[in-house]
């Protein structure tokens, strides 16, 4: 049986949507907004607003009825206040941006080898690479957005620095857009590797030996 997505145009609108995903997904990396605190006025913190992301973390206060004063902190490797829901996203997400990467390189690839109709075998293998890098980019991404969520549903608290000045368990706490972008990242990557893997050479690439008349 011939696997049904073996022409060039479905292959390129596969790279296309293996694209799409990986940029949602290196998008969601760098936004901070994967977890959000709403703080209200206690004795020992004042009021405010936290965007908890993977590398990093902002703090909104409200000064005055017309004042909002912003202050971010970066998390390092000496941060031993980490949960574990995001020193291991933090790995997570890195991997995930180098093997969605080299999977759209193996990608490219196999699609020049397919329109040209050359290197039958190395189109096939290309394809099978950038089918696994792929789908392991989007396992990665999908623990760490599921690790976060599970956080958020849970309540789970964090124990920050005490220069922060925030509580270890917020208010209302609640998903943030970084675990959307990062989550709809996660399907394309999934699908698009599993059309690379089970990827199929054309008849055209077949070649079938002639049988000489005695």
């Amino acid at each position: 049986m011939v696997w049904f997505c073996n022409s060039a145009d479905c292959q390129f609108s596969v790279f296309a949507l293996t694209t799409i995903g990986w940029i949602l997904s290196s998008t969601s990396t760098g936004l901070v907004e994967w977890r959000i605190w709403y703080m209200k006025d206690t004795s020992l913190y004042p009021p405010g607003i936290a965007c908890v992301g993977i590398f990093r973390v902002c703090i909104y206060r409200h000064r005055t009825n017309s004042t909002t004063t912003k202050f971010c902190y970066r998390y390092s490797y000496h941060d031993t206040f980490l949960p574990f829901e995001i020193s291991m996203p933090q790995r997570f997400l890195l991997t995930a941006s180098i093997f969605g990467f080299f999977g759209r390189a193996f990608n490219m690839f196999a699609l020049r080898n397919m329109s040209m109709r050359m290197f039958e075998e190395d189109t096939y293998n290309s394809f099978v690479v950038s089918g696994i890098l792929n789908i392991a980019a989007g396992v990665f991404n999908l623990t760490a957005v599921l690790q976060n969520y599970d956080a958020v549903i849970n309540s789970q608290g964090i124990t920050f620095l005490p220069s922060l000045q925030m509580p270890f368990k917020p208010d209302v706490q609640e998903v943030g857009t970084a675990i959307q972008v990062a989550g709809i990242g996660v399907l394309p990557m999934l699908l698009t590797g599993m059309f690379s893997l089970f990827y199929k050479c054309p008849p055209y690439g077949q070649v079938h030996p002639g049988i000489s008349e005695m």
